[in-house]
């Protein structure tokens, strides 16, 4: 681990009766890097959330932020820290402003301080003319980007958030990023969990996690180079038709339906090509195009991590 490292992760190992939900996880994550946590539900993610935020204990292994022990030093590192988990806790009978000025008591946010902040937080949120609204009323991505202020009203460091957009519009999430990327740039370390693989190609690093482990850790871009073979996208009226035909076929080696495409991962893009057409229409499957495209982050967790031709 980097001694400069805004947190730090060590041999987390967490346990709930017989099942291991985590087991020796470390990492560690820059200052102003937004690093990811991606996988299937049950991979531990939001257990690894938890035990970083100080909610959860582990069993064994350390925590640190900004050089602070999490485990040893709870109170230490109240001021540097947030976390946002899915279920933020806003008071719905409460108004915007009303929410905001608790969570600022919370955490003994000065009122001059709280006013100036507050204000700064909802312009960037889009929220400054609802602070009357009651947060009940608010729209499932409203009620994030309150979540999101209530957070940072205290000006943490590093922010944790766990599948902050789960279940949002597509608008609000662009929007939720677009925030996100403003608080890197004013050097705010973020560390999120995410379900959505094309979030996950967002991050400036990612931890695919599969059944309480980190597989693998890396950019994006690095991520994507690992993934063995190469992708041709089979176009179809019945993509179901497409990724039945070519189960068994030579060089295949992985399969994922992408609504009206077949993403099909062989071992040689231009030797196999003509040859899964072919199969195809000896099959009577009819394919409107067959091109080789780069992958994308869904296909690299399947690949590595999802099985074989059958994903």
């Amino acid at each position: 681990m980097s001694d400069g490292a805004a947190l730090s992760a060590r041999n987390l190992v967490r346990g709930f009766g017989a099942t291991a939900a985590v087991r020796d996880v470390s990492f560690s994550v820059g200052r102003g890097e937004i690093f990811g946590f991606a996988g299937p539900d049950g991979a531990g993610k939001t257990t690894v959330m938890r035990m970083l935020a100080g909610v959860l204990r582990p069993d064994s292994g350390g925590i640190t932020v900004e050089g602070v022990d999490v485990i040893a030093n709870p109170e230490g590192v109240k001021p540097l820290l947030s976390y946002m988990p899915q279920r933020f806790g806003l008071y719905e009978d409460l108004t915007v402003a009303e929410n905001i000025f608790f969570y600022a008591e919370l955490f003994s946010v000065p009122g001059k301080v709280r006013r100036a902040r507050g204000r700064e937080l909802l312009e960037a949120a889009g929220l400054g003319a609802f602070q009357k609204r009651l947060a009940g009323q608010l729209s499932g991505g409203m009620k994030q980007k309150l979540g999101l202020v209530c957070a940072l009203i205290h000006t943490p460091s590093v922010l944790l958030l766990d599948e902050p957009t789960t279940g949002v519009d597509p608008v609000s999430r662009r929007d939720f990023w677009a925030i996100l990327y403003n608080l890197r740039e004013s050097g705010v370390t973020i560390v999120l969990s995410t379900a959505y693989m094309d979030e996950a190609e967002r991050c400036s690093r990612l931890a695919l996690m599969h059944e309480g482990r980190i597989h693998y850790c890396d950019t994006p871009a690095r991520l994507k180079q690992a993934m063995p073979g190469m992708l041709l996208a089979v176009s179809a009226a019945d993509p179901r038709a497409v990724r039945e035909a070519l189960a068994d076929a030579p060089g295949v080696l992985g399969l994922l339906l992408m609504g009206d495409r077949v993403n099909v991962r062989v071992d040689d893009a231009d030797r196999r090509a003509p040859a899964l057409r072919a199969v195809l229409a000896a099959r009577g499957v009819g394919v409107t195009g067959i091109s080789r495209i780069e992958p994308a982050i869904e296909d690299v967790f399947v690949a590595l991590l999802g099985g074989g031709a059958g994903a």
